[in-house]
């Protein structure tokens, strides 16, 4: 896909006065406690620039090195899921008339605004594909993540600085963003080269004081995704190891990983495609009214097992190979691939640095088709 033009660095302002003049709140990364996180984003400044993250399994450490680059870093806890999967979501309202006790019922509205997320990397573009199968293109779509997707703007950026967690070119979803955006950006020493997705894309791209793309702009971000390519070291076995998982589920390996894993549910939190909900009510003090909520849950909670009172995964072991064997096996069948996206989040993230490549290598093998 061939670049539409070429940014400098110093117009970068000029791209979120585009989108705020398009009608888009704009989301961007941003440095938040520590990490780099996605924030309202109004001035181009508030962008990273010189930062780069230290990663390494259950360790996340950020470095400022005086640098121009705004995005020389892999990604940070968050992806898009928070943006679109909410949190906490409330589904339905009840209330009780005092004159009569009659209840009424009241679904509430979905809420969303037009936003544009700057900053993407094609790993999370491959989980919003697998989260857009899910919550769009099943029986009943579900309408507040529907109202958030709809006014969604996305701009990508190719990832040229994978951390040692990464793994997305063995999954097949990086580090290039090649689909699902509505405008791409490669980062340069100079700035930008530009690369419309959509119609609403060029629209943007239009609005920008663009210049031509020189070749050797274009040849520094080639080497530079190749180098991205080249320097990941993890790699699951194979992109389909539905088989072999199932296959293996007495293997000694999930005793031993259960005595290191805390069930604490961090890797579900931080993965971008995980979708697991609970819903529960929320009375007011009065007794006269109460929501109904969602919230984000996780299989490696007790509640989320439970049937009748009987918790069915009582023990870490089996909640462990629940999430594997789901995330990598069981996806296929849903799906059509792997639930994993190679974003290295749950190995970052894990409090303990279990990292599931090495785990789904010591069960499944070094290789399966």
């Amino acid at each position: 896909m061939a670049a539409t033009g070429f940014l400098l660095r110093g117009h970068a302002q000029n791209l979120l006065d585009a989108l705020m003049g398009m009608g888009y709140r704009c989301v961007g990364p941003q440095v938040r406690n520590g990490a780099i996180t996605y924030d309202i984003l109004s001035h181009a400044s508030d962008l990273p620039w010189g930062w780069h993250d230290d990663q390494k399994p259950g360790s996340y450490r950020l470095e400022r090195d005086g640098s121009p680059w705004g995005f020389a870093w892999a990604n940070g806890p968050q992806g898009l899921k928070p943006l679109l999967f909410a949190p906490v979501d409330t589904l339905q309202t009840a209330r009780r008339t005092a004159e009569d006790g009659a209840l009424h019922f009241e679904g509430a509205t979905p809420h969303a605004i037009a936003t544009a997320v700057l900053g993407v990397r094609a790993c999370d573009l491959a989980a919003l594909r697998l989260q857009d199968q899910h919550f769009l293109e099943g029986l009943v779509p579900d309408p507040h993540y529907a109202a958030r997707r709809a006014d969604l703007f996305l701009i990508a950026v190719h990832c040229t600085h994978p951390a040692v967690t990464c793994f997305c070119a063995s999954t097949g979803d990086g580090p290039r963003a090649e689909h699902g955006f509505d405008l791409a950006l490669g980062e340069t020493v100079g700035g930008f080269l530009v690369t419309t997705g959509s119609a609403a894309g060029e629209d943007l791209a239009d609005r920008l004081p663009l210049q031509a793309v020189l070749p050797k702009e274009q040849d520094a971000l080639e080497a530079s995704i190749a180098a991205a390519v080249a320097g990941q070291q993890r790699r699951l076995p194979s992109r389909d190891l539905r088989a072999a998982l199932f296959a293996k589920l007495h293997h000694p390996r999930w005793e031993e990983v259960a005595a290191r894993c805390l069930s604490c549910g961090n890797c579900t939190a931080v993965c971008p495609s995980c979708f697991c909900y609970a819903e529960s009510e929320q009375p007011a003090l009065d007794g006269l009214s109460s929501m109904h909520t969602r919230r984000w849950d996780s299989c490696f909670t007790q509640g989320h097992s439970a049937i009748h009172g009987t918790v069915i995964r009582s023990g870490t072991r089996e909640r462990y190979r629940q999430w594997l064997t789901h995330k990598l096996g069981g996806w296929h069948d849903q799906y059509g691939r792997s639930g994993c996206v190679g974003c290295g989040r749950c190995i970052t993230w894990c409090p303990v640095g279990i990292d599931i490549t090495e785990e789904a290598t010591s069960i499944c093998g070094e290789s399966h088709v």
